[in-house]
């Protein structure tokens, strides 16, 4: 029971501060969730424990009242022989009565020192209950912490690949816009020579009718019209 104490102690004085750091430095909560594999471990043996030590203790307690109950017993019967003047019966009674007593001191003893290491026991599961829900908790921030540190890391290392691809390959994307400018270029000329020529269709063919004008007027003031 000493040693499984012992270990309680242990874990019960651990430095978590010490832990959660080497944790963040690992970058893993390995550390962490072997400190809590430990603690269940050793809470279930200090439940196992305390229910034997408890148990003795209640069975300590039955003996006890028992054997209180043949001293009274024993008490009475010596009183009662001395009346009756047997005094043989009394001395007999009376050797049994402090034998008795003997050992409900000793039970008595025995008790105590059960009572006390339950309670021990308790106290010491009370406090590694409280030490493990305290460390599971700082698992939880612990994870949340490296999981956004993780985040924090795949962005850097993004925004480090697109300043590398900037400046790898700014020759490659100045010369694929300068095609693109090219081929634009030669569309909008093609579309302007296409609109020259229309214009000038449209600038003969509105002359010819002007001219055709023109001469029918004459045409008919001389007399020449059809």
């Amino acid at each position: 029971m000493a040693s499984l104490l012992d270990k309680i102690s242990v874990l019960i004085s651990a430095n978590l501060h010490a832990l959660v750091d080497q944790a963040l430095k690992s970058n893993s909560l390995a550390v962490i969730d072997q400190y809590v594999r430990q603690v269940e471990e050793n809470l279930e043996d200090l439940e196992d424990a305390a229910a034997t030590v408890g148990g003795e203790a209640k069975s300590l307690k039955r003996k006890l009242a028992d054997l209180q109950q043949k001293e009274d017993e024993l008490d009475r019967a010596i009183d009662a022989f001395l009346r009756e003047g047997n005094d043989s019966a009394a001395i007999a009674a009376q050797s049994r009565l402090n034998s008795t007593q003997r050992l409900v001191e000793t039970y008595r003893e025995q008790l105590k020192r059960q009572e006390d290491e339950f309670q021990k026991l308790l106290d010491a599961k009370v406090k590694l209950e409280a030490r493990l829900a305290t460390m599971k908790q700082q698992r939880e921030e612990l994870q949340a912490l490296l999981e956004l540190a993780k985040s924090k890391e795949t962005t850097v290392k993004a925004m480090k690949s697109l300043d590398d691809l900037m400046g790898s390959g700014d020759s490659d994307i100045e010369r694929i816009a300068g095609s693109i400018r090219a081929r634009l270029d030669k569309a909008t000329t093609a579309s302007e020579i296409r609109a020259a020529n229309l214009d000038k269709q449209m600038d003969d063919v509105l002359e010819r009718g002007m001219l055709d004008a023109q001469l029918a007027e004459r045409k008919k003031k001389l007399g020449l019209a059809s």
